[in-house]
């Protein structure tokens, strides 16, 4: 048990270094995420803009900029923790094949990115929903925490699915900033008229779009849209489970406390 704990451990800080080493990305969390979020409020009018709630079972009609500022934080971090993700296991995707190959347990090293894509969406997520309510105040921000939270996983997970399976980097990025640009907008009564269509029921932040949107303008809790968020991240994570594996061969496992075992533990990355 401790020998797995070593693994998995070791395998984490890793991938949290790697993640910090992602200058660009820090560059998005520090400034992209406030001036996107807060840009979203401004330049949108705030005429009321109605949108069927389905958590609450009502219509509401809450201020466009105010509606969109949510659509604009949640679109930012879907793309930050999407390209975080991405960025993360594509570049480390040769590395983490010759671990598995050396013999280092395949599910210590995708345990440790998931545990590494917790930790960063809560980061990324509590400080969007921080700039947020500084802009305008939701009535739940701990639920418009949760709800950005979820969004974030799951783009999390579709970024470590795109980085498996495709062999450029700028495939994964676009196939992430299509994703998110098309889910949200098409999410938004303010830049679609199809916002309210049965459609977007589908998409792949709908739940968290529905959560986000209770959070500011009613006194529910929407459980049932958080459950559907968190199928979807769920269904992500099963199929970047699946890639990762196939991206990254097993080897013949070697014994535990021997010099092999040792030498599958990788040393730090330089600061």
């Amino acid at each position: 048990m401790r020998h797995h704990l070593d693994l998995f451990v070791t395998a984490t800080r890793y991938a949290l270094v790697e993640h910090a080493l992602n200058r660009f990305a820090l560059v998005l969390v520090a400034l992209f995420l406030p001036v996107w979020t807060s840009l979203t409020y401004l330049a949108i009018p705030d005429a009321p803009a109605r949108v069927h709630l389905q958590a609450a079972g009502r219509w509401v009609a809450p201020p466009g900029n105010e509606l969109t500022a949510v659509s604009g934080a949640l679109n930012a971090v879907t793309l930050i923790t999407g390209f975080l993700m991405f960025a993360a296991t594509f570049g480390g995707k040769g590395f983490d094949r010759r671990l598995a190959m050396a013999g280092y347990p395949r599910t210590h090293l995708a345990i440790a990115k998931f545990a590494a894509l917790t930790l960063a969406s809560a980061a990324v997520a509590a400080y969007a929903a921080v700039v947020t309510c500084l802009t305008w105040t939701p009535r739940q921000p701990l639920l418009l925490a949760a709800a950005l939270f979820c969004a974030a996983m799951t783009y999390g997970v579709l970024g470590v699915g795109l980085a498996s399976v495709l062999h450029r980097e700028v495939e994964g990025m676009f196939a992430i900033v299509m994703t998110s640009i098309i889910d949200l907008a098409l999410q938004n009564p303010v830049m679609s008229s199809g916002a309210n269509d049965s459609v977007v029921r589908y998409l792949p932040s709908y739940g968290a779009v529905q959560a986000a949107t209770a959070a500011g303008f009613a006194d529910v809790v929407p459980l049932r849209d958080l459950a559907i968020q968190i199928g979807w991240f769920t269904g992500a994570a099963f199929i970047g489970l699946i890639a990762f594996r196939h991206g990254t061969p097993p080897g013949r496992a070697p014994a535990e406390g021997s010099r092999a075992a040792k030498d599958a533990t990788p040393p730090l990355p330089p600061a």
